[in-house]
């Protein structure tokens, strides 16, 4: 029997090889399986998550703003640009707090947390001084800067809880208070029904329930037991039920829930029929961008609060499961973020802006999908509005700064180098002369193992 260049004949070899079991070969399915929960267990992914999730829908929001406020900017003979302009604006300048908000360290985002919360409520409380403070739609939330420049301090009042909540219960911590429920209790909830009635003083419900969630979160992450917990929901319940039901208008808002005709049990629910219209248009892929429909006069607040529903209709089913699925994942990661620190401070701040973020979102988009009443609130990152951009922008900064402190992750940020171009390590750049890079050391290496001199 002829032998091969190995010396052993070929049945051997294929005995061999067929005595590795096919079960011990890894399933395709399997493999892709460990390699995305390798992904998801390295130290850096919540920081991407972060970075990339909100530049993303941050960046969708200001081409739908664009798109959807066309036709309103010329309704009010303006340029078409107008909106996309101011929110351009915006943009840029929560950039700048958010590359901030990331560099600063824990102990400086502790100390501006009472500052931030004096203001806060300094301005909220001007709102309601007469020739300071403004109406828009029906709710005096609002301060005018000059101009066409405005702003709603509420929006800045969620920063101050979080900040200031998260502070508060991580020093309570620190002194082992917790386990008192007045410890517990005092200053948070007072001073966030202080918040809550310098919003409602102005007709703003939908705010105040995102702060009502905020403190409900903040509650829930420092281990309230459940009595205390129920306690304070029942408050807030009844307190809720009381204003819906002594205002006709949020009564009108509970009656357009799932309402498919304009006018349903008597009460006017033209927008939120018509965003389910413009939803249920756009199919799979939607009518194309900036073909909406909706969006010329049938549709309130196209580029404001349901700007979900534009999305829906000029990128379709694909275009809005692409924002949920960048919400899910921006949730998902400052969950991580909250759930893997020993730092109790940055525990609370972030699981408070992740509260803050998803329960907006909710809030937002289960009114443009007729299952919750319309309650004002903008998209967070997506709608229109640069009160309630500036400030997110900041606590997005905060979670990125939160998820760069994580000890793994400094270490693989600290050793991460690019690809190609790394210098060879020792001794200063005189001292080693010209620099050399891996392709050239790849080249040498190549050439001697082939012969050459």
């Amino acid at each position: 029997m002829p032998s091969s260049r190995t010396g052993k004949p070929p049945v051997q070899r294929a005995s061999r090889r067929s005595a590795v079991p096919g079960s011990a070969r890894e399933n395709p399915v399997q493999r892709l399986v460990t390699r995305a929960r390798r992904a998801w267990d390295r130290p850096l992914t919540a920081y991407y998550l972060i970075v990339g999730g909100s530049m993303l829908i941050t960046v969708l929001g200001l081409v739908m703003v664009y798109s959807a406020s066309q036709v309103t900017a010329l309704q009010m003979s303006l340029p078409g640009s107008y909106f996309f302009r101011k929110q351009m604006l915006a943009a840029v300048i929560g950039g700048v707090l958010l590359l901030a908000a990331s560099r600063m360290p824990v102990k400086l985002h502790r100390a501006l947390a009472y500052p931030i919360l004096a203001g806060a409520v300094v301005m909220m409380a001007l709102v309601q001084v007469p020739g300071i403070g403004m109406s828009v739609n029906g709710n005096q939330n609002w301060i005018s800067l000059g101009g066409s420049f405005q702003i709603q301090p509420s929006e800045f009042g969620k920063l101050a809880l979080v900040l200031w909540g998260a502070d508060l219960i991580a020093r309570k911590q620190e002194r082992k208070l917790l386990t008192q429920w007045k410890h517990m209790l005092v200053p948070l909830v007072p001073a966030a029904f202080l918040l809550l009635g310098l919003i409602m003083l102005g007709g703003d419900m939908g705010t105040a329930i995102i702060l009502t969630a905020i403190l409900f979160g903040l509650l829930w992450l420092a281990g309230a037991p459940t009595r205390l917990f129920a306690g304070v929901l029942s408050v807030a319940v009844v307190i809720g039920v009381i204003l819906i039901e002594t205002s006709p208008n949020r009564m009108a808002r509970l009656a357009c829930i799932g309402a498919t005709e304009p006018r349903a049990q008597g009460a006017d629910c033209w927008q939120a029929v018509h965003g389910i219209y413009a939803l249920a248009s756009g199919g799979l892929f939607g009518s194309g961008l900036g073909a909406s429909v909706e969006k010329w006069g049938q549709l309130p607040e196209a580029h404001t609060d349901f700007i979900f529903a534009v999305t829906g209709e000029e990128l379709g089913l694909a275009g809005t499961l692409s924002v949920l699925a960048l919400f899910a994942a921006l949730g998902y990661a400052g969950i991580r973020v909250a759930g893997r620190t020993k730092d109790p401070f940055v525990r609370y701040a972030a699981g408070g802006v992740t509260t803050w973020i998803l329960a907006q979102a909710v809030i937002n988009i289960g009114a443009v999908l007729g299952l919750l009443p319309i309650a004002g609130v903008p998209l967070p990152l997506f709608s229109y509005g640069g009160s309630a951009l500036l400030p997110t922008m900041f606590a997005i900064g905060l979670l990125i700064a939160f998820a760069r402190d994580d000890p793994a992750a400094r270490t693989a940020l600290a050793l991460r180098q690019p690809r190609f171009g790394r210098k060879r390590a020792g001794g200063s750049g005189a001292d080693r002369g010209p620099r050399r890079w891996n392709t050239m050391r790849r080249r040498a290496s190549a050439a001697r193992s082939s012969g050459e001199r």
